[in-house]
């Protein structure tokens, strides 16, 4: 869907509206309500759809970028407390790179709700550059608005499984290393591995693992083979950690 054309984005209306944007549905999607919605329409409005570059995203890019990065370096630092610092920087470039947030703002659907004037061409892939600021200056929308918690559950949510998968490419994609390291680390305990669910005829049988800490116990995930399944389980785990969603 292309940006929606808007040049009188920047000079606001009463209560921050946006004419013709749907500030709630974009509210709903990125899961969280502003109390000062002139925040997230500032947040949305590209240069060019502002009255004045004051008025635009530049200023919350900035800050979200840095915002950003320290929520990532500050789960990283927790995560792998075995990792030199030049891996973690090589693995924190990777996760907040441009390509990665503007990722995260195509599959959040912020196109729809992004205001841009004239100077920008409606008609053609927005730039992954606009994207990505896009989802930083969110961030900071969100940060100003209520705080460093919810901007940190919306990093959490895109970001954490990024954080993994990155990391465990980086350390040989072992999920069960980095979460015994962490558990032991933090709970003083080993994750044990338990099949909860098979699935399949004998021959081609498929297992569902669940690991646990202590007495939590994290959300199963499906292999072809109970090594493969105790992986993603360990994946899992990793990822709720750090506040993301589980993968089946």
């Amino acid at each position: 869907m292309a940006a929606r054309k808007d040049t009188t984005a920047g000079r606001g209306a009463p209560g921050g509206a946006a004419p013709g944007i749907d500030l709630a549905e974009c509210q709903r999607r990125i899961g969280y309500e502003f109390r000062d919605e002139s925040l997230l329409v500032a947040a949305i409005t590209h240069a060019s759809g502002a009255q004045h570059r004051l008025a635009s995203n530049e200023r919350l890019e900035f800050l979200g970028d840095a915002i950003l990065g320290f929520v990532v370096c500050e789960t990283l630092y927790r995560l792998y407390p075995e990792s030199l610092e030049g891996d973690l920087t090589r693995i924190k470039s990777v996760v907040v790179s441009r390509e990665t947030c503007s990722r995260i703002s195509e599959e959040l659907g912020l196109i729809d709700f992004l205001i841009v004037g004239k100077g920008l061409a409606v008609n053609r892939p927005v730039p992954t550059s606009v994207l990505s600021d896009l989802f930083e200056s969110l961030v900071a929308a969100i940060y100003l608005d209520g705080g460093m918690e919810p901007a940190k559950r919306l990093i959490d949510r895109f970001m954490a499984p990024e954080i993994v998968n990155v990391a465990s490419g980086a350390q040989g994609s072992n999920h069960k290393s980095i979460l015994q390291q962490l558990s032991q680390r933090d709970f003083g305990v080993t994750p044990t591995y338990e099949v909860v669910g098979e699935a399949g005829p004998d021959h081609s049988k498929t297992f569902q693992v669940s690991a646990q800490i202590g007495s939590t116990r994290y959300s199963p995930a499906w292999g072809r083979n109970k090594k493969e399944a105790e992986q993603r389980a360990a994946s899992n785990a990793l990822v709720e950690i750090t506040g993301g969603p589980a993968q089946p």
